[in-house]
């Protein structure tokens, strides 16, 4: 039987771990009545290409890795492709069919089967059924299926013992242009409600033995980036900094290693041991969420709120490490004016990303089942994103929205540091109103219909400015000398020299 592994993922920068750890079980299992694949591509590819390179491949079955951001078009895909090869079998797996599997298969009779949940164990037990002389799908964990008119479910599997996960890169090439995604804990030990890691709350770590092992082996290879996917990777901080200080120790000079961490579990050794990192090595993404009490209490977000910014401020200040902090706009009892308190208090730690995210449904989690409550309204397709709830307006979310493309442009992709704190100090606004007045004048002013090259947001900063001369007698030419400043540091010479001559009138 010949077997295709694949997925779309969102770019081509990113991999999927999932199927690389099928893969590499399939191989070790060596069995030769299986011939297995595996195909990345992303959502980025045009739908003829993907379509005809499975259909040449002349497989079986396609077992496919399904997420938010490819669903609808596995959707689309997997229609046509059962058209087009009726006897085709298709398999899905992963988060997005793994809470209502029956549903999916009744309303999706291009499917076959779907996998829930972990599926390291479950996979293993499909291939011996698929292959055995009287097959029997009862004996496969974690499974719904259509057989003769009917949809049937088996029991879950035994949680997998993580050691026991492969190391793909053993077996697989290290893709030296990806992301390489590595997984050191299964779980979480926190229950936020918006969170598919709530569901399972196990917290499985893998051993500091085999996590020293590969991360050896990938330091070795000299890698672009290694991206833990462990979602609280310092739930332990013991663990946590005996990863860092062997990371320290093994530095190539080349890697970068990201990791998502909760704030206010830093402690004194964490900063000891990290301000020995390199300038580069590390890069952390802390997920503050919010800093209303009543909202953190509604999501179940037990962490302390001021020792998170604290501490991120505190790796902030190291100058050695990049720190990404998040809010999402959206949670129970977070109104407008509660938001732009949350986004002052993060915006003072002065992180070199503010990611602005909006929340989304998404199947499995509490917030959803809980959505009547809060009168949340949301879009039918995923990403299942809020439109609307008892505290936001679908106006209000919409000037939010209006919020993040400004703070994306402006702050996110750097190069105007010192101008922007210019501009809240000459006109007294605190970060979150400086941001919705600059985003009120691009929206006004229609830039927001074209994408723009970096030099030309200098020049749309500079007519902000200038709209507020009336008021602010001088500022105009202050900001200009502020954002030669800025852009002699962000633009190589060639590109100041070209916007020097052209001069600070926008097209």
């Amino acid at each position: 039987m010949k077997i295709l592994l694949t997925t779309l993922n969102s770019k081509y920068i990113h991999s999927n771990l999932s199927i690389k750890y099928l893969y590499c079980l399939a191989a070790e299992a060596g069995d030769g009545d299986l011939d297995v694949d595996l195909l990345e591509f992303t959502i980025n590819n045009e739908r003829d290409y993907i379509f005809g390179q499975i259909l040449r491949g002349g497989y079986d079955m396609v077992c496919i890795s399904c997420y938010i951001w490819n669903i609808e078009m596995i959707k689309d895909l997997g229609r046509d492709l059962k058209k087009a090869r009726p006897n085709l079998l298709i398999t899905l797996g992963g988060p997005e069919v793994s809470y209502d599997s029956k549903e999916f298969l009744a309303e999706n009779p291009w499917a076959d089967f779907i996998i829930r949940g972990e599926g390291e164990t479950a996979f293993g037990q499909f291939c011996q059924q698929l292959t055995a002389e009287e097959p029997d799908l009862s004996k496969v964990n974690n499974l719904t299926w259509r057989e003769g008119g009917h949809i049937y479910e088996t029991e879950p599997a035994r949680l997998t013992y993580t050691d026991k996960l492969p190391f793909p890169y053993n077996t697989l090439e290290v893709e030296e242009d990806k992301i390489i995604y590595y997984e050191s804990v299964r779980g979480c030990p926190y229950n936020c409600s918006y969170c598919l890691s709530s569901v399972d709350k196990t917290v499985r770590p893998m051993s500091l033995e085999r996590v020293r092992r590969d991360i050896g082996y990938l330091s070795y290879k000299n890698v672009k980036q290694v991206k833990f996917i462990d979602r609280t990777f310092n739930y332990d901080a013991k663990r946590a900094n005996e990863i860092w200080r062997y990371i320290i120790g093994k530095d190539n000079g080349k890697t970068n290693y990201h990791f998502e961490i909760c704030g206010d579990l830093l402690d004194s050794d964490s900063f000891r041991i990290l301000s020995k990192a390199r300038k580069g090595l590390f890069q952390f993404e802390i997920g503050v969420q919010s800093c209303n009490p009543y909202t953190l209490e509604a999501i179940h977000r037990k962490g302390q709120v001021m020792d998170t910014l604290q501490n991120a401020k505190k790796l902030v200040e190291l100058g050695n490490c990049h720190v990404h902090v998040d809010l999402i706009a959206g949670l129970p009892y977070e109104d407008y004016r509660s938001f732009s308190q949350s986004f002052n208090m993060v915006y003072q730690v002065g992180a070199d990303n503010l990611q602005l995210g909006f929340l989304k449904m998404l199947k499995g989690t509490q917030i959803r089942e809980e959505a009547a409550v809060h009168g949340y309204v949301f879009r039918d397709k995923a990403p299942y994103e809020f439109i609307s709830n008892n505290y936001l307006s679908a106006m209000d979310v919409v000037k939010l929205k209006m919020v993040e493309t400004v703070l994306e442009l402006f702050h996110n992709r750097g190069g105007f540091e010192t101008t922007l704190e210019l501009l809240m100090q000459e006109l007294e606004l605190k970060p979150f109103r400086m941001y919705e007045y600059l985003a009120d004048f691009y929206y006004t002013k229609g830039y927001h219909h074209a994408s723009h090259k970096k030099e030309d947001l200098y020049r749309i900063l500079y007519k902000f400015a200038m709209k507020q001369e009336a008021k602010h007698r001088g500022l105009s030419v202050l900001v200009q000398q502020y954002l030669t400043a800025d852009m002699k540091q962000a633009l190589n010479e060639d590109t100041v020299k070209r916007f020097m001559n052209k001069g600070w009138d926008i097209q």
